[in-house]
């Protein structure tokens, strides 16, 4: 049906698919966890899968859509739909043509946007940044992603603009996943969080996060299992989640000197699943680096949810 069109958020842990009409309105959904090995191939080939299940749940073919947009983390080139430097995902070494190769899987166009990007412009389109003219989205999950809308546009820069996560927040600090140091994607991303955890507990600090997580049947450290640890009064997920709120608020509060934004958006697996409980936290952490400090920028927690990012890749399709 030519109203009807497909979105895809691609995350480290997870791909979350939706169907939405011309209104915006969601009529179809799926999700799937997103392969821990293999290589891009796999990827897509769980996209393209998710995909065809949300577009059953519509009632339709994935050939019957307008279309279909994906945000994806990396760098993507919404003009040839290839993605590069995908770090957070299984055997993303170089580039791979993703938009193309969901093309031929789903039988319909394809557009391929950043997901941190498309869920910021999705935010500012019909979540918790519409009364604002200039946002900041930061998505603190497997990594932390950053989006931005200057003067009411999206501001994709020359295709990679809005990397926050990969600020240096402290000068030959923590090897971040990405091969650097000292960016802030390797205090404050999951994945770093996890290694830097299971690093610790190896050498013999006492944590229940791990047991946690098999307790619970989760294959890595997801935001619920570092709450329940915190719930429990756990020391080194405590200190953790500490050291990633200062990582975030220092980095965040560089952005917003260099941008002067009306609003910073928390989205993420963990933001929002911490957002209203560390935005107090987090806000201290900014008001340190803050140049103007006395007009901080609003603070909102993303209330799209989950589903953001898919609704967001999905407005791709009427660019």
């Amino acid at each position: 049906m030519a109203d009807l069109r497909g979105g895809i958020d691609l995350g480290g842990t997870k791909i979350q698919t939706a169907i939405v009409d011309a209104g915006g309105e969601l009529v179809g959904q799926a999700r799937r966890p997103t392969p821990t090995s293999g290589g891009p191939q796999d990827v897509a080939e769980a996209m393209a899968a998710a995909l065809r299940e949300a577009a059953a749940e519509a009632g339709v073919e994935s050939g019957a859509l307008s279309g279909v947009g994906v945000g994806a983390p990396g760098s993507a080139d919404e003009r040839t739909g290839v993605l590069s430097s995908a770090s957070n995902l299984p055997g993303w070494e170089g580039s791979f043509p993703l938009g193309e190769t969901l093309r031929e899987a789903l039988g319909t166009e394809v557009r391929i946007g950043n997901d941190v990007q498309v869920a910021t412009e999705a935010e500012f389109q019909l979540g918790a940044g519409r009364e604002f003219e200039s946002l900041l989205g930061v998505f603190w999950g497997t990594g932390v992603g950053g989006g931005l809308v200057l003067d009411g546009k999206p501001w994709l820069g020359r295709g990679a603009a809005g990397e926050i996560g990969h600020m240096v927040v402290k000068r030959g600090g923590a090897r971040c996943p990405c091969g650097r140091h000292g960016c802030m994607e390797a205090y404050a991303g999951r994945k770093a969080m996890e290694a830097e955890a299971r690093r610790r507990h190896e050498d013999g600090e006492k944590t229940d996060l791990f047991k946690l997580m098999e307790k619970h049947g989760k294959p890595r450290l997801t935001s619920g299992i570092w709450e329940r640890a915190l719930d429990h009064g756990d020391k080194l997920a405590g200190e953790l989640i500490e050291r990633a709120v200062e990582a975030l608020g220092t980095g965040i509060a560089s952005a917003v000197n260099l941008l002067d934004p009306e609003a910073v958006i928390l989205g993420g697996g963990l933001g929002i699943r911490f957002g209203e409980r560390l935005r107090e936290p987090l806000a201290e952490e900014m008001g340190k680096h803050l140049f103007v400090d006395e007009r901080p920028p609003a603070v909102r927690v993303a209330s799209l949810g989950d589903l953001g990012g898919a609704i967001g890749a999905s407005l791709l399709v009427s660019r």
